[in-house]
């Protein structure tokens, strides 16, 4: 009886105790996170008997990143082992730490500026693409397609940012102080030389000393000549409006077919249609198409001029300095060419920095990732030579230093190599010499772009904001689709008044108002550079 009396008051301290204790933890319960709660009592007594332990045995573990998909666009042909190549990509930069995978699509260059446009209009989530002012590029920056970069830049890719500070050429794509494209870095010049079939011409006993066509009129007898040979062939798809342009130093503003003189210190803004050249070029382009020089199906060809030229299906073509000293990669071994300098006593401004772009899309849902992959591009070799280049062993050989193609394939039949739009991702320190372009050909063009007649626009830089013209602009374009392109390729009756129409017709669709909004935006960018 005693013994059972001096237990209960133990019995009853041990409830009490464990009830307290019950309590305690129902409290904690209620407040804490289940994940948490669980990792703390999974500690082991030891770790326990220790607040700051405790503690940090109870947070969750870093979580590894989370894979993503990044879409591009570029321009031209889907090669046959792009898939492959970017898996490899992909697996390398995921060593390197960026968990993504690549959507690589093409889109012919035929087409590229007016599917971009549509894709950017209808809000599709793609991520990185290629452009440059003689595609889309203008048109998306003015339409607020691409994604702002001024604060992502320097934060995600500070290694590319520090270079672009370095060579100053993100002004070249600052729009109203957004930063919205990537520029290329390299300096060149695209000013003409006109290029024919050597095999054909020597064939044909047709024959030019180097350099010797240099005028629209020695283009015209050139031909004539290959022409009379060769009155089967299809000849050229090339109009006579850019060497009359070049003959005059006129400058293309890719805006609208506005353009200046060089030699004009004014910069005065003009229409090209009202231009004495352009009434030269359409008669001259109309005797072409009348002599079936001009192929019938140039206005509405899409397919990419350089490809026709490699594969022999035109005799007659106009490139830059670029291609009429690189391996044309010609379908056929024995075809040749001839490459002449056309008005080399002309001005000619050299290319600018947003010739080739890449651009982030504004409802990119993983900008951080595309930027983050653009600045190792900056920095790793080995990447850039898988992405520029490929598979070692499959799309490329290296013989020394020197990118080649793998037996038995070239240019026209490469798996890889030399896809369209990587000229967006050219990195001078990393270039490799190849079958394309040979050692020193870059360090060359520079050259070129830097003899006297080679010059930078007084207006290189310049954007030129729509928002206060745009129906005005929009009846230009159509207008010009509509009347002046059939003008340019010859396919009007009477070009004179045909000229004097489409004239009018460009007045009355308030030409004097986008003159005047883009003179005023040009004299306003001159005066900021003094």
């Amino acid at each position: 009886m005693s013994r059972r009396q001096a237990k209960l008051p133990i019995i009853l301290s041990v409830i009490l105790l464990l009830s307290i204790v019950l309590a305690a933890c129902s409290g904690k319960n209620n407040n804490a996170e289940p994940s948490k709660e669980s990792a703390s009592s999974a500690v082991s007594p030891s770790a326990s008997a220790s607040a700051p332990q405790s503690e940090a045995a109870s947070e969750e573990p870093p979580k590894e990143e989370e894979e993503v998909t990044l879409k591009f666009y570029f321009g031209g042909d889907k090669k046959a082992a792009t898939d492959e190549v970017w898996d490899k990509v992909s697996e390398y930069v995921k060593a390197k730490g960026l968990n993504v995978k690549f959507n690589i699509n093409f889109i012919p260059f035929g087409d590229f500026k007016d599917k971009m446009l549509v894709m950017a209009a209808s809000g599709d989530k793609w991520d990185l693409n290629f452009d440059g002012d003689w595609l889309s590029y203008k048109q998306m920056a003015a339409k607020d397609s691409y994604m702002a970069l001024n604060d992502l830049l320097p934060k995600y890719a500070p290694n590319l940012n520090k270079k672009y500070e370095e060579q100053g050429t993100l002004e070249a794509a600052t729009v109203n102080g957004k930063i919205v494209g990537l520029p290329w870095t390299m300096k060149m010049n695209q000013r003409f030389f006109v290029g024919w079939r050597a095999d054909l011409a020597e064939k044909a006993g047709i024959t030019r000393e180097p350099d010797s066509v240099k005028t629209v009129e020695d283009v015209d007898a050139l031909l004539h000549e290959l022409k009379a040979a060769y009155p089967n062939e299809k000849l050229s798809r090339t109009t006579a409006q850019e060497m009359y342009q070049t003959r005059d130093e006129w400058v293309d503003l890719a805006f609208h077919k506005l353009g200046f003189y060089l030699n004009d210190p004014e910069i005065k803004i003009q229409a090209m249609e009202q231009q004495p050249f352009y009434k030269e070029a359409a008669h001259m382009t109309k005797k072409w198409y009348n002599d079936k020089i001009l192929n019938r199906d140039a206005m509405i060809d899409k397919e990419d001029g350089a490809s026709q030229w490699r594969n022999g299906k035109t005799l007659f073509t106009m490139t830059s300095h670029e291609w009429a000293f690189a391996d044309p990669g010609f379908s056929d071994p024995s075809f040749k060419h001839q490459m002449s300098f056309l008005y080399p006593d002309k001005k000619f401004v050299n290319r600018t920095a947003l010739a080739n772009v890449l651009a982030i899309n504004r409802n990119s849902e993983h900008p951080d990732r595309v930027l983050r992959f653009l600045d190792m591009m900056e920095t790793d070799q080995v990447l850039y030579d898988l992405v520029q280049y490929g598979i070692e062993g499959k799309t490329y050989v290296l013989n020394g230093d020197v990118a080649e193609y793998p037996e038995g394939m070239q240019f026209t039949t490469s798996n890889y190599m030399e896809w369209g739009g990587q000229w967006a991702f050219w990195k001078p320190q990393y270039m490799r010499p190849n079958q394309t372009y040979p050692k020193d050909f870059w360090l060359k063009e520079a050259e070129f772009a830097s003899i006297p007649v080679n010059v930078n626009s007084p207006i290189d830089g310049l954007f030129i904001a729509e928002d206060n013209i745009k129906n005005e602009i929009a009846k230009r374009d159509q207008a010009y689709e509509e009347f002046g392109k059939p003008i340019e390729f010859g396919v009007v009756k009477d070009v004179d008044a045909s000229i004097t129409d489409y004239i009018e017709k460009q007045k009355s669709n308030g030409l004097d108002k986008i003159i005047e909004e883009a003179q005023k935006q040009v004299d306003a960018y001159l005066a900021s550079k003094k």
